[in-house]
């Protein structure tokens, strides 16, 4: 039993320090962002959560730009779905990008996608209902190669349920989840193209041993912890989506181990665990935009607790109950989230709309100033020739002032 005086505090301000450290906000950035930096970062990161929004830009592409500024898109795209990739997908937080190494750790969530386990109910029965149907599918994939499902041209198309999805399109993604299929690339619309994980995935990957759940646990708790610097038990857990009985035995395990050291921190009501070699800088002056589903704030109660800021995802809303817009993107500046700022792309006119922007409590007299640069920065790495202020939100004035040469 650890003694409560051994365990070391940290204050409400390391604790952020560490967090923005570990999830790379403490680095500057490099002149010229190139494939080796995309590479680094993502095994520290270890997820990149996709979603298909495209109103800025698909969430995937965000969190390497906020951390690394205007890198080559091309470059993370050759990563995930080029001759040779270093990615592959799969759910990890929620649908996600992650290093080749995690493929044999999140076996076991593959298993339980064919067993039926959790969420996972509806998975297991289509895939047993549908046997004959589903054994056509893997058929077409192994003679004709990677398909999408449109082009498997079997069963019924989409008439509501599922997201209107087709037979051909549940199928395939039954089978994706159940780890019998993978996406060997996606298209330009954004169209998964599934294939046989032997003939996807790089052979070290897909015939490498499955490690006991256990042991994956422990390896993900890991990798989630070093992301993360200091986390409670349920920021471990929630970094992967795992379940409460297996996070808190890896957990405990880890701890028995020395691979996580146990601290409190100011202000959190629960346990906190250092992840081991987590810098704390004395300051962070980092400015960044940050994706909805980045990982420093996609866990909306930490995000709170290390930022005193709320958070919260208004695309469902209907659009009168929005607060801060429909994709609205934080902005960090230093080592606060100082404003919020609902985009748009209008690649159209060419433009990055500002369709509001408000101030937190931490904004200061430079806010309008640094975030005004992040956009002109957003706005040429996305091939777009400036930036306009909408006049709505308490600091449209002053940021349309910044950026009215644009």
């Amino acid at each position: 039993m650890l003694i409560r005086s051994m365990v070391q505090t940290l204050s409400h301000k390391q604790a952020r320090r560490i967090a923005l450290a570990a999830q790379g906000f403490a680095d500057r950035r490099p002149a010229q962002p190139n494939r080796r930096h995309l590479i680094a970062l993502i095994e520290r990161l270890a997820v990149l959560q996709i979603d298909s929004v495209n109103v800025v830009s698909r969430s995937h592409y965000l969190p390497l730009f906020s951390r690394l500024g205007a890198y080559p898109r091309g470059a993370l795209e050759d990563l995930a779905w080029g001759r040779k990739p270093t990615l592959f997908e799969y759910w990890g937080h929620e649908a996600s990008l992650m290093p080749l190494d995690l493929q044999p750790l999140l076996r076991w969530r593959m298993e339980d996608a064919r067993q039926g386990v959790g969420v996972w109910k509806g998975v297991a029965r289509f895939l047993a209902e549908h046997r004959p149907f589903i054994d056509k599918v893997l058929a077409a994939i192994h003679e004709r190669g990677p398909l999408s499902a449109g082009e498997l041209d079997l069963g019924e198309r989409g008439q509501g349920g599922w997201w209107g999805w087709s037979e051909a399109k549940r199928a395939t993604e039954c089978l994706f989840w159940a780890g019998e299929l993978t996406t060997a690339t996606r298209r330009g619309t954004f169209e998964r193209v599934y294939g046989l994980p032997e003939e996807v995935l790089p052979k070290a990957v897909w015939s490498a041993p499955t490690p006991s759940r256990a042991k994956a646990h422990r390896v993900l708790l890991r990798r989630a912890a070093r992301a993360l610097g200091v986390a409670t038990e349920r920021d471990l857990r929630d970094y992967f989506r795992m379940g409460l009985a297996d996070a808190r035995q890896g957990v405990a395990e880890l701890v028995e181990a020395g691979d996580l050291t146990p601290v409190t921190v100011e202000g959190w009501a629960q346990p906190a665990y250092l992840a081991p070699g987590a810098r704390t800088p004395r300051k962070i002056a980092a400015n960044a935009l940050l994706s909805p589903f980045d990982n420093l704030i996609w866990f909306r109660e930490r995000a709170e607790r290390l930022f005193d800021v709320r958070i919260r995802l208004e695309i469902y809303t209907p659009a009168h109950k929005r607060t801060h817009g429909y994709y609205v993107l934080p902005f960090l500046q230093g080592e606060a989230i100082t404003a919020r700022v609902d985009l748009k792309a209008d690649r159209k006119a060419g433009l990055l709309r500002v369709l509001s922007a408000h101030s937190e409590p931490r904004a200061n007299a430079e806010t309008p100033a640094a975030l005004a640069a992040e956009l002109r920065l957003m706005a040429a790495w996305l091939g777009l020739a400036g930036v306009t202020v909408a006049a709505s939100g308490d600091l449209s004035s002053a940021l349309a002032a910044q950026t009215a040469d644009d």
